[in-house]
């Protein structure tokens, strides 16, 4: 008979919000125009009782005021060092040494990492710090995708193409060549090294120009998929040497678009095969973040992105969405502004590692250790697998 007495009401309780401090310093790179949370983004933290610490001008790049910041709730500081001090910081770039003098011991970090382009001793320097560090690049959906690799690669793809159609023109003191088709006139023959995120986008704007497009992949099943995205305008190869040189020798754009899983970007372009390259054709190397497609590849800047070798304009630049920086702000918001709040109601990182692969696949430093297998034979430092650490 107690089955039918009255009993307690049971009410489902939601886990308790931690609040946490998240500081979002001012881009110390030149020309890194990006700013991981927009205001958007910072009201809804604060709204959900987080304090965010925002450096003076940290949003000017991508035409955000630090009135539009305040406004949405969060307090404006005048040096880095103040936004540095929180528990939690959030950038786009991975800070300089100095900045990592700034970070609290045992402080979280949270940006790209870019592991070809940071100093050997930026590692050492943040796990001395006992810091917890995750990477935009590595971070996974629930579907195992990389949100940021694709959301900055659609505009990367983009980008490149409208490089390349720039340094053709005269003005740029390029071939003269306009990117496409013009009536009686042959077009311009663009070949894309990568049928991923990159290259798709790239294709289908270089196709949109008017221009011949051929890409190139090691995978038929990445070729037939952009091939079933694009239609039978562009035309897919699979990779091999001497085909790919025959397309080197006749194109005028090349776009280096392929990327590692894990660890530094296949070169398949040998410095030989550059050489017999057109005068005045152009490289852009996208993929120069993780290494670059290209041997005669070297990262370059947003103040001086091109060089010559060969007599190839070479473009290596490895933050190519801070060309558009409001668009990817806003797209890098829609990323960290939900998994910050995610972290927060977990209790931390750890917490939220344990229940979420694509947090854990994020992390390369856990309280001051290394959990990243490339980085640590690439610096040749111990490492510790994340699983081991948080089981």
């Amino acid at each position: 008979m107690e089955l039918y007495v009255p009993q307690e009401e049971r009410l489902l309780v939601g886990a308790k919000k931690q609040s946490m401090g998240f500081g979002v310093p001012k881009e110390s790179i030149w020309n890194e125009n990006r700013i991981p949370l927009t205001p958007e983004g910072v009201d809804m933290l604060v709204s959900r009782g987080h304090r965010v610490v925002v450096q003076a001008g940290a949003g000017e790049a991508a035409r955000y005021s630090d009135t539009a910041y305040s406004e949405a709730g969060a307090h404006i500081v005048p040096s880095a060092s103040e936004a540095f001090a929180s528990e939690f910081i959030v950038k786009v770039q991975p800070p300089t040494l100095e900045e990592l003098s700034w970070m609290r011991p045992g402080a979280t970090l949270f940006s790209a990492l870019q592991p070809h382009a940071i100093p050997k001793e930026y590692l050492p320097a943040l796990l001395l710090k006992n810091c917890t560090a995750l990477s935009y690049e590595e971070l996974r959906d629930e579907h195992g995708q990389t949100p940021y690799v694709r959301s900055m690669g659609e505009i990367a793809g983009s980008t490149a193409i409208v490089l390349a159609a720039d340094y053709l023109s005269t003005t740029m003191n390029g071939r003269g060549f306009v990117m496409g088709g013009v009536t009686g006139v042959p077009p311009t023959e663009v070949v894309i090294l990568g049928a991923g995120i990159v290259g798709t986008v790239a294709a289908r704007v270089a196709r949109g120009m008017g221009a011949h497009v051929k890409v190139f992949d090691s995978s038929l099943t990445r070729l037939q998929r952009l091939q079933n995205q694009l239609g039978q305008g562009v035309f897919t190869v699979a990779m091999q040497p001497r085909v790919l040189q025959g397309a080197l020798e006749k194109c005028d754009v090349v776009i280096g678009a392929l990327r590692s899983v894990n660890g530094r970007t296949p070169c398949v372009v040998s410095s030989a095969m550059v050489a017999r390259m057109k005068p005045g054709s152009i490289i852009v190397d996208v993929s120069i973040d993780q290494g670059g497609c290209f041997e005669t590849s070297e990262i370059t800047t947003w103040q001086s992105p091109v060089f010559e070798r060969f007599g190839v304009l070479h473009i290596g630049i490895p933050n190519m969405a801070a060309r558009t920086a409001r668009t990817a702000s806003f797209a890098l918001n829609t990323i960290t502004a939900p998994l910050l709040d995610f972290v927060a109601v977990a209790g931390g990182v750890e917490e939220a590692a344990k229940n979420n692969p694509g947090i854990r696949a994020g992390i390369y430093s856990l309280n001051g250790t290394l959990t990243h297998k490339s980085l640590g034979d690439r610096f040749d430092l111990p490492y510790t697998d994340t699983d081991l650490l948080l089981s």
